[in-house]
């Protein structure tokens, strides 16, 4: 995409948090930026000084000393924004960071906008729009799985995939518009038949996208999980037992937690958020009680995962196909956990159930791997492959699903033999899809909204 107008000034941001610490680098972008910083550096000429290469000494702006900076040069076009690029390190003292900065643009550059070096590297062909959005998922990353998959898409995986999809696209449209050309002539260049099953196995290779962004969603978002069951099932243990720590507050007495707690856990690098919740009894006198019941079953109604938990000892069996009967109505996944498998009693409860029943001590913490892998399968429901390409992004995801059925729409008109003119104009519907995800057919505001979401320095 070719640079957009006002992009050709210098920028300077913090590019490590703000605080105090260690060391803090400043990052200065554009076309003044060797200028401006060899005023500010006098230990040595910068504009003399090779690409990448790293330089100690003092900077001072005019009698004033600064601070003791290493500075670091990126020429342009080998940086990370295509321009020229200089990276400060001084030490860590937001006092003196201040200082620097305000130096740097008292000699004429300006405060850089959230995003605006990914941005100007995008503008300046460095990495496409999904390359530059997983740096942002990168910054954010929690889990190893975030971590894992912004790294693939930052080294071009969804791109390449993407770029395979445009090329095959391409050849059909410049196939079909060169019969358009010849189009007195009665010739076909474009075998229909090779087109029907090319089309048909982009369509696959975007439906096999479009469904990487179920599991893309849990990466990015985490899994809710709602405890629900009626009081003094134990809940509040299992979550502490979950936790590995005394976070809610067990009790005897029925009806001890009021209201929701939320924790998150770990697993197999995906993030679940656990909510207890107050126990679900149909009637209660206890005003906060009834409260307390509502939310739970809010929560149930939001959650990914709903954890049933019951007591093994003296739950019927009706409560139970009931339970099921409605979340099953609501399409909700769901667990059955018979918990308090540790007590002693004359008879053991057999249950009737759709789902396998998975019997645990939340207080002997019995079975307890059992359960967390069996959460980990329903929520996830696979593993996670290295350098697999997985679609994170609800933008990415919206264009694949217009591209979708745009590619449905091309096949539709083969079948039903369209004009040339007509197949070219679904093709060129298909591929403009394929430019918004990738930044090829965007706008200005549309970088804007993107950017603004990434942090000042980045």
């Amino acid at each position: 995409m070719s640079k957009l107008s006002g992009w050709d000034d210098t920028i300077v941001a913090l590019a490590t948090a703000p605080g105090v610490s260690a060391i803090g680098v400043i990052r200065i972008s554009g076309s003044n930026a060797f200028s401006i910083i060899n005023e500010l550096f006098p230990s040595k000429n910068l504009m003399a000084q090779a690409s990448h290469t790293i330089h100690v000494g003092m900077m001072r702006n005019k009698e004033e000393l600064l601070d003791e900076v290493v500075v670091s040069l990126f020429i342009n076009p080998k940086s990370f924004t295509g321009e020229d690029v200089i990276e400060i390190g001084c030490h860590g003292s937001p006092f003196i960071q201040e200082k620097i900065m305000q130096a740097i643009t008292d000699k004429g550059a300006r405060i850089a906008k959230p995003g605006e070096f990914t941005q100007r590297a995008f503008l300046n062909g460095k990495l496409d729009l999904t390359q530059a959005e997983a740096v942002a998922d990168l910054i954010a990353s929690n889990t190893e799985a975030s971590r894992k998959t912004a790294l693939t898409n930052i080294r071009g995986g969804f791109s390449s995939v993407l770029s395979e999809l445009r090329e095959q696209l391409i050849k059909f449209s410049a196939l079909i518009e060169l019969e358009l050309d010849f189009s007195q002539e009665d010739v076909e260049f474009a075998d229909r038949t090779l087109l029907r099953e090319n089309i048909a196995l982009l369509q696959k290779q975007c439906s096999k996208l479009l469904q990487s962004f179920v599991l893309g969603n849990v990466i990015k978002q985490g899994v809710k999980v709602a405890i629900i069951g009626k009081p003094n099932a134990g809940k509040s243990t299992l979550l502490n037992t979950l936790l590995n720590e005394n976070r809610a507050i067990v009790s005897e007495i029925a009806g001890t937690t009021r209201d929701t707690i939320e924790e998150i856990i770990n697993i197999k690098g995906i993030l679940f958020r656990l909510i207890d919740t107050a126990g679900i009894r149909e009637h209660t006198a206890d005003v906060i009680e009834k409260m307390g019941v509502a939310k739970s079953y809010d929560k149930m109604n939001e959650a990914d995962v709903v954890l049933y938990l019951f007591d093994k000892t003296d739950t019927p069996q009706e409560e139970l196909t009931m339970l099921e009967e409605r979340l099953a109505n609501s399409n909700i996944k769901y667990l059955l956990v018979a918990n308090k498998v540790d007590i002693e009693t004359g008879e053991i409860n057999e249950f009737k159930t759709k789902q396998p029943v998975i019997c645990i001590s939340a207080k002997a913490k019995n079975n307890i791997e059992e359960l967390i892998d069996k959460l980990f399968v329903l929520a996830v429901n696979q593993d996670i492959e290295k350098d697999a390409v997985i679609v994170t992004n609800a933008r990415h995801y919206q264009s694949l699903e217009r591209l979708s059925k745009a590619l449905e729409e091309v096949q539709e008109g083969m079948n039903n033999s369209i004009p040339g003119d007509l197949l070219a104009l679904d093709i060129k519907e298909a591929l403009q899809h394929l430019g918004e995800i990738t930044g090829e057919i965007t706008s200005e505001d549309q970088l804007d909204f993107i950017f603004s979401k990434f942090c000042i320095g980045k």
